[in-house]
């Protein structure tokens, strides 16, 4: 992609709206529009990141065996009344009327409408276990929304619901779903760590969040330092293998986590001072066990191997990939701008022309663009008659992981420049080498 042909609006100044780090590259970055209180137009840049973050939450989802399907964002309040939920959720609900003065919801979250799909079709034991998850825009009328895309009223959510005969089977789908968590953040490039979370009126044990640490956060949480060094589970990973999955649970469940609102401080007091991590953090995800409470009030029943007639255990499991872009943004930058983990970068690489107009700088970059496009790398090439200086800035700011520079005096001597924009290491290669290194033919 040249950057000449590419809408950016990149913005010099700090937003004075922007109060958090993420919000404000965000803005500055030309990755987002905000249209109206909490509600934002993701603009080229932002939605390259976003599809990349879905495709992982996809592609993870898919590998524990959930099944996606796509559920309507406005809903008929008649199953929420069935749930008993409709007057009880409160104003963050958007209520309307259609036409035919029917009360209908834009959908806050999907619990009613995915366990009337399954009490329409699923009879029997023998088709379970289920998991149905989607991708879906919600909205949820937020009194204060704040921090841009962290806390909006429009947000973009993966939920994902379990169906199963009893508790046994409803914990084997939770295991699967905290596993699939932990593969998730990880592939972002982030060490997301799971946090026992209030269970409400249900009880248990089966509620976790998914927090990472970052100075930014909106909480304070407390951890065992064993956390740091855990290994997430690879991609041979059986998710077919219940006792696999529930001692992978087991492992990282065992030592002390717990966000603020859970906080025991007398289980605190028996960590090692040498080993408590004490930080904020920021929500990722939520995995929450619910039992029959839309099941039973909804009549969602299935007949079990005894002939009679149970109501499904369920569970849901949510990530706002929406909000896990800000997220990623207040872990990972520094003063000039963003530093995107590989796995989510809009691009993996920006070609910088020096001196656009260049004869030999432009022969030396159209290479070099269409070696690395021929291989399947994401390139912004930019083309455009700026100032250097305003080019590495440009660069810096949306965060792409690797710098390729060309200039006039590299050129002559047969070399371009390299930065690695985490670490800001640079080194000057033959443009052979370069190739070489980003894995092109010679």
């Amino acid at each position: 992609m040249r950057l000449s042909r590419y809408f950016l609006p990149i913005l010099k100044e700090n937003p004075r709206e922007a109060e958090i780090v993420s919000h404000r590259l965000m803005l500055r970055a030309g990755m987002i529009r905000q249209q109206g209180q909490g509600s934002f137009s993701w603009l080229p840049l932002g939605k390259r990141v976003l599809d990349k973050v879905c495709r992982i939450v996809r592609e993870e989802q898919d590998r524990a065996g959930a099944l996606e399907i796509l559920m309507p964002t406005i809903q008929s309040a008649e199953l929420w009344r069935e749930s008993g939920r409709y007057d009880d959720y409160g104003k963050e609900m958007l209520r309307i009327k259609d036409r035919q003065d029917r009360d209908m919801l834009y959908g806050p979250t999907n619990e009613e409408v995915v366990t009337e799909i399954f009490r329409a079709y699923v009879k029997s034991y023998k088709d379970l276990p289920l998991n149905l998850y989607h991708i879906q825009w919600k909205f949820r009328d937020e009194v204060r929304p704040r921090f841009g895309v962290m806390r909006s009223r429009e947000f973009l959510m993966k939920d994902a619901y379990s169906f199963d005969l009893d508790f046994e089977g409803a914990r084997a789908a939770y295991n699967r779903m905290f596993v699939s968590y932990l593969r998730t953040f990880t592939r972002m490039g982030l060490q997301a760590i799971p946090m026992r979370a209030d269970t409400g009126p249900i009880g248990g044990d089966l509620s976790h969040e998914f927090i990472i640490l970052a100075d930014t956060g909106e909480s304070q949480v407390y951890c065992h330092r064993d956390y740091l060094a855990l290994e997430v589970p690879g991609a041979d990973t059986d998710f077919s293998n219940d006792a696999e999955i529930g001692d992978i649970v087991k492992k990282w469940t065992t030592p002390y986590a717990a966000t603020d609102e859970m906080h025991d401080e007398a289980a605190w007091e028996k960590v090692a001072t040498s080993d408590r991590v004490s930080a904020r953090g920021i929500e990722v995800g939520h995995i929450f066990h619910f039992g029959d409470k839309y099941s039973k009030p909804m009549g969602a029943k299935v007949t079990g191997p005894d002939g009679k007639d149970h109501f499904a255990s369920g569970g849901s499991y949510g990530i706002g990939p929406t909000r896990l872009v800000a997220a990623i943004i207040e872990a990972s930058h520094d003063d000039n701008g963003i530093i995107w983990p590989e796995a989510v970068a809009p691009f993996d690489i920006g070609l910088i022309n020096m001196k656009a107009g260049d004869a030999d700088c432009d022969r030396v970059c159209e290479e070099l663009h269409a070696a690395f496009v021929a291989v399947g790398k994401d390139v912004l090439y930019d083309d455009t008659d700026q100032r250097p200086g305003g080019k590495f800035a440009t660069a810096d700011l949306i965060g792409l992981p690797w710098q390729v520079i060309v200039g006039p005096r590299g050129v002559a001597a047969g070399e371009v420049e390299i930065k690695n924009r985490r670490n800001g290491e640079r080194e000057t290669l033959p443009i052979a080498d370069v190739k070489k290194r980003f894995g092109l033919a010679g």
